[in-house]
């Protein structure tokens, strides 16, 4: 059997690659080159205030990785390999000075075969050469244009200007049995009724010194499905085993995500098992539809195409994907923990979500994620890692393109939860300029067929009839997203943002105290995103608050108010979009996690795993069946006519029994009753609008009030909506502010 050797790494730069460092620090690993040599020189805090802006040189400058290798005795049927997961970005690896692999790419893993040739205490170096920068590219996400590295790291509207270096996955040397599996993979096909399967196991080996093959498959409950032995003595064995209604893996919210446990062991002369691989399966069939009706726009001559699919179907079930888009959980990949993922993706399907984007100007996750997902049944949309950049098609960038897509495709396609591969993010619109002649994208159409023709691709997102934004509460023309959404229509959004800042006490971990509050350009609030990050006034909507509130006179208020409209912002924007299925089929928000603490961001969780209000908002409004409210807009005053539409949404696969539903309205300490709705039992994925309330808001001194909706003895499914009210109305006149009593 495998026994694994980890390695003691210290780390030093130099500025050529010629050039011996002057000096070492310990290296943890996996990690990143800042975060060593900021440990050791006692740096503070990177998230703190400014200080990221001190590691900025060391993105210029060659890394150097050193161990000395422990390597213990080799026995005759023995093996020694490196192996290593993952080095950002492009780099050599030395042994006693000798460059035995060279690499760029951070997605690729390799290993070394050391046998014969490293000895104890023998040097192994890997030299981390300097980020990849086009030249004669702005500074700026176009320097990444060439490369297949996150953008993200250049500087975002929500990620500061920091491009780790480094080892950031595992690394280790590796005892093997000199006859092993080098490789193996389990894939399947179901029958059209999705009744039967047949599974199929390849395995490659280093030898074909073994006595069989055994192949074992469990069920989700631990008992054998079947074992069969095999005694091709080959150096490639392909196996096919047939198994009866198998179980199938279901999304969060429509099933069970079931899987099943292959094992696969290589028995050696002796009848000993010399290697075993182990891995799972989720048995699914997923296409890409059109939605109901789509085929017959456009109506009139001369027509268009129609709008491209983007409806997933999952195991012959049309599923309402709700969830969010998925960045990089830290600046630093390496730090990234299975906790981490766990953590965040399970509050994702606590929120009800059944689908994240893998946003593509970030990294392609690690194996936990998407081993995560599979179990928690999260599917995944993965995009590669290209985003709002124009990536031509030069002969070097597409050569790494291929090494790197090859690799990811093989890496993640024996995962369920895998969904949709997509090329990236936005590179159909005017700030990336490509179409869907690029070679990059036709590149990355073609592997995917190549290499997994049953899963879906698209180019980018968006496509035609899909749309991303606004990300902002209020509009440019004044309409709140109250006023816009109910008048969009879209095949899928997927992105929309309502920025909001992170909470008071959070904010006081990483503002210094005299920049706090007031909020204000050119302070730490600017540099963790508050300010001049996207658009001016940017993510904490200064402008939007006080046209809706006036001006706060405390941190505490001004956070309030701010996260009340992000709340209730996407509670609108997400029951609205259920509301449009089944034209539309996806509603994602821009964004659901961070890489570092912002200020104010679209984001509903702050980093690490803090929720905002708006989280639980959102968790609400993507329940699987709720009572739910189209309101015409956020704020009003006494003397208007309010007229909510009430509504239940259903994206469960089940039916819904008739009931009844009453609708309140809380003004202060007074409940008003104002409908009750007995509606019919409801079919299983679908909706239906009831009636329209009209009631004339009365003058009372409050600055908000609550649109409560209940049904009777269903209080799973009961909505509440809080909106801004007056009993005046605040109108502008040149520098003051005229209050004008009704």
């Amino acid at each position: 059997m495998r026994k694994k050797i980890e390695l003691d790494w210290s780390v030093g730069f130099c500025t050529g690659i010629e050039d011996v460092p002057e000096k070492r620090v310990p290296a943890a690993v996996p990690g990143a080159v800042q975060l060593d040599w900021a440990r050791v020189e006692g740096w503070e805090d990177y998230t703190y205030a400014d200080n990221y802006k001190h590691y900025a040189w060391m993105e210029d400058v060659y890394w150097s990785y050193v161990t000395k290798l422990q390597v213990p005795e080799i026995k005759e049927d023995e093996c020694l390999f490196f192996v290593c997961m993952g080095v950002d970005y492009k780099f050599q690896v030395k042994l006693q000075g000798k460059v035995i692999h060279e690499q760029e790419g951070m997605f690729t893993p390799f290993e070394i075969d050391l046998t014969g040739k490293a000895a104890h205490e023998d040097e192994l170096e890997i030299l981390v050469f300097p980020a990849p920068k086009r030249k004669g590219a702005p500074e700026g996400r176009t320097e990444a244009d060439q490369c297949v590295k996150p953008a993200v790291s250049y500087g975002w509207d929500w990620h500061p200007r920091l491009v780790p270096l480094g080892i950031w996955d595992e690394t280790y040397l590796e005892i093997r049995p000199a006859c092993h599996i080098k490789d193996s993979e389990v894939s399947y096909c179901l029958d059209e009724n999705l009744e039967n399967a047949l599974l199929f196991a390849e395995v490659w080996l280093s030898s074909d010194r073994y006595e069989k093959i055994q192949w074992e498959f469990y069920d989700r409950n631990g008992n054998l499905v079947f074992c069969r032995e095999y005694y091709d003595l080959s150096g490639y064995v392909r196996m096919e085993q047939a198994v009866e209604k198998p179980q199938l893996w279901w999304p969060n919210g429509q099933g069970e995500p079931v899987l099943y446990k292959s094992v696969i062991k290589l028995i050696g002369l002796n009848g000993l098992v010399l290697d075993k691989k182990e891995s799972r399966v989720g048995f699914r069939r997923v296409k890409l539809t059109m939605h109901p009706g789509a085929w017959e726009y456009p109506e009139e001559f001369p027509k268009t195409r129609s709008n491209p699919p983007i409806t997933l179907e999952i195991n012959g079930r049309q599923i309402f994907c709700k969830g969010s888009n998925w960045v990089n959980p830290e600046i630093f990949p390496g730090i990234i923990t299975d906790e981490t993922y766990r953590n965040l993706v399970r509050m994702a399907k606590e929120a009800n979500m059944n689908l994240l984007r893998s946003w593509g100007g970030a990294i392609i996750n690690k194996d936990s994620f998407f081993e995560i997902c599979d179990e928690e049944g999260i599917m995944v949309w993965q995009e590669f890692p290209l985003s709002c950049n124009n990536y031509i098609g030069t002969p070097e960038y597409l050569r790494i393109l291929d090494q790197e897509s090859k690799s990811i495709i093989k890496r993640l396609r024996t995962h369920p939860s895998v969904v949709l591969w997509c090329g990236g993010n936005e590179l159909f619109n005017a700030w990336s300029g490509m179409t869907d002649q690029s070679l990059a994208l036709r590149l990355l159409n073609r592997n995917c067929y190549d290499m997994d023709p049953s899963r879906p691709f698209i180019m980018t997102s968006p496509l035609t009839g899909m749309k991303h934004g606004y990300y902002r509460f209020r509009y440019p023309d004044g309409r709140d997203v109250f006023q816009v959404m109910p008048h969009t229509v879209a095949t899928a959004y997927t992105e929309f943002g309502c920025p909001g800042p992170a909470d008071a006490e959070y904010l006081k971990k990483f503002i210094p105290p005299e920049e706090l509050f007031p909020p204000r350009p050119g302070t730490s609030w600017e540099d963790h995103h508050a300010f001049n990050a996207w658009q001016s006034p940017d993510w904490l909507g200064l402008d939007i608050i006080e046209h809706y509130f006036g001006t706060s006179d405390s941190l505490e208020l001004l956070v309030e108010r701010g996260q009340w409209l992000q709340a209730e912002g996407y509670k609108c924007i997400f029951e609205e979009a259920r509301r449009q299925k089944p034209v539309c089929s996806m509603a994602l928000n821009w964004c659901y996690n961070e890489p570092w603490p912002t200020a104010a961001n679209n984001s509903i969780i702050s980093w690490r795993t803090k929720p905002k209000p708006a989280y639980y908002a959102v968790k609400a409004a993507l329940r699987p069946v709720l009572a739910s409210a189209r309101i015409p807009k956020f704020s009003w005053r006494g003397g208007e006519l309010f007229t909510p539409e009430l509504w239940i949404l259903n994206d469960s696969p089940d039916c819904v029994p008739a009931g009844k539903i009453k609708a309140f309205l809380q003004i202060g300490e007074e409940e008003i009753f104002l409908i009750e709705w007995n509606y019919p039992m409801l079919e299983s994925n679908t909706n239906m609008p009831g009636p329209i309330v009209r009631y004339c808001l009365p003058h009372r001194d409050v600055d908000r009030i609550k649109l409560v909706v209940k049904v009777d003895g269903c209080p799973e499914m009961n909505s509440e909506y809080t909106l801004l009210y007056r009993a005046t109305e605040r109108k502008e006149d040149g520098n003051h502010v005229r209050m004008l009593n009704f």
